[in-house]
């Protein structure tokens, strides 16, 4: 289960007011039972048979019939093993999210997410309560109760939501680079200059000295990207634009990445808050930086999709290709945001269809602050000066989405695109505006 997945499924408990319990499999790799031949040395402490004692232990093997923990397919295996069990129950799973497993009764659901050996289980009590004692039964699990920590999240339910964070784990990347003293900052990064020369995030010049070893950079930055994935879209920018000097970071990208941890300092238990019965109604937000990268004429694509006002799915991206004109760069970060919206749709109406959830198909909102680039994809592919350089798929498939009724297209303000926390450096006000509009609060505010 992917972690978009999972903030779906907390804002349909949410909106939908369904309870959730978390379960561990005990030891889950050794229940799958392997495909091939697979021998090993024979272990310290197993008990020969009598007729092969006398022989020496290193010229025997024995033959694996379970998965162990090590094999690189003992995972595959336990996923078959808990995928058969669940299919035998009745419950129903499809391709768009293989470890989603739904059931539906006369009375109710229940939707188990698996991720490895911790299952979720939401929906209503009764078929929950089922779903515990019938995984009881064939396997050793711990019951865990309600969910309120899981994959380094921490889920706290409130009578009019469900928060999630995960304040305990910054204070842990804090405390680990020494940063948890530090005077707090109210935005993840300095507004960046005009004048390439002067930009803070400029490569490695020749007269620079490149960190070593003892400073923790990629370790950083690892910390920095699993928050920015699960719980802090706030700072996925920031994080993406310093995740590119990974390999020859300077002192500027270090403060650079300090001035994260004070910003994180001084917003530790930041997070996203899905409220209860809100409309279950998926909004796209998409903009794109020109020339965000001026040093190798790249821009940045950004998007965000929201449920219920609070951010399920969002990137931050550097583009491939080289955008020769702002509608170009929009037209790319249209087109990835589309292909998103595809997935998220499948995703979010088969979880629900099969659940038995009322939803009305209609096409998903996509939000855009450039008026030209709306208006060519609304009117269609018309070759001119100014769009003779931008590939007609670009246009295309974001066309056909539109007359499939699938995604509609509208412009907004730029002051009011959530997207625009995707692509840019913004001043302290603008930032703090788009942080609460997809979601995001402070749980000493709840």
């Amino acid at each position: 289960m992917d972690a978009i997945t999972f903030r779906f499924l907390m804002s349909l408990a949410a909106s939908q007011n369904l309870e959730m319990y978390l379960m561990d499999v005990v030891t889950a790799y050794l229940y799958g039972s392997l495909e091939n031949e697979i021998y090993m040395k024979i272990p310290e402490g197993l008990k020969m048979p009598e007729d092969l004692k006398s022989k020496a232990k290193e010229i025997c093997s024995v033959r694996l019939q379970r998965s162990l923990y090590g094999l690189k397919q003992s995972g595959r295996m336990w996923y078959n093993r808990l995928s058969e069990y669940l299919l035998s129950k009745d419950y129903v799973n499809n391709a768009i999210c293989p470890c989603v497993f739904i059931k539906k009764s006369s009375s109710g659901f229940v939707i188990i997410a698996v991720y490895v050996d911790d299952l979720n289980m939401i929906g209503t009590q009764k078929e929950i309560d089922d779903a515990r004692t019938h995984m009881k039964e064939e396997f050793e699990m711990k019951d865990l109760g309600k969910t309120k920590f899981c994959l380094g999240l921490q889920i706290e339910h409130f009578q009019d939501g469900i928060f999630v964070h995960q304040s305990n784990y910054t204070k842990r990347v804090l405390k680990r680079f020494y940063m948890d003293k530090a005077t707090p900052l109210s935005t993840p990064m300095v507004n960046r200059s005009l004048d390439v020369e002067k930009d803070p995030f400029r490569p490695c010049e020749d007269n620079e000295e490149v960190l070593g070893p003892e400073v923790p950079y990629m370790s950083a930055i690892g910390g920095l990207m699993y928050l920015a994935n699960c719980t802090r879209p706030d700072i996925a920018f920031a994080t993406n634009l310093l995740a590119r000097y990974s390999s020859s970071p300077t002192r500027r990208h270090w403060n650079g990445i300090k001035h994260i941890f004070r910003y994180l300092q001084g917003s530790i238990d930041l997070g996203l808050f899905y409220p209860k019965n809100s409309k279950c109604v998926l909004v796209g937000f998409a903009d794109a930086g020109y020339l965000s990268d001026p040093h190798k004429a790249r821009s940045q694509t950004g998007y965000v999709f929201t449920i219920g006002g609070t951010a399920v799915s969002w990137r931050s991206q550097k583009q491939t290709l080289v955008a020769t004109s702002s509608n170009y760069a929009e037209t790319i970060a249209l087109h990835e945001a589309c292909r998103e919206c595809v997935w998220l749709r499948s995703m979010t109406q088969h979880i629900q269809e099969s659940s038995g959830i009322v939803t009305e198909k209609e096409p998903t909102k996509i939000f855009e602050d450039n008026s030209a680039c709306v208006t060519q994809l609304k009117e269609g592919y018309i070759k001119s000066d100014r769009t003779k350089h931008i590939p007609p798929r670009f246009f295309s498939y974001t066309q056909e989405l539109q007359k499939n009724q699938e995604v509609d297209i509208e412009y907004i303000r730029s002051s009011d695109n959530a997207a625009d926390l995707f692509t840019k450096a913004l001043p302290t006000t603008v930032f703090k505006k788009h942080v609460h509009s997809i979601g995001m609060r402070r749980l000493q505010n709840l």
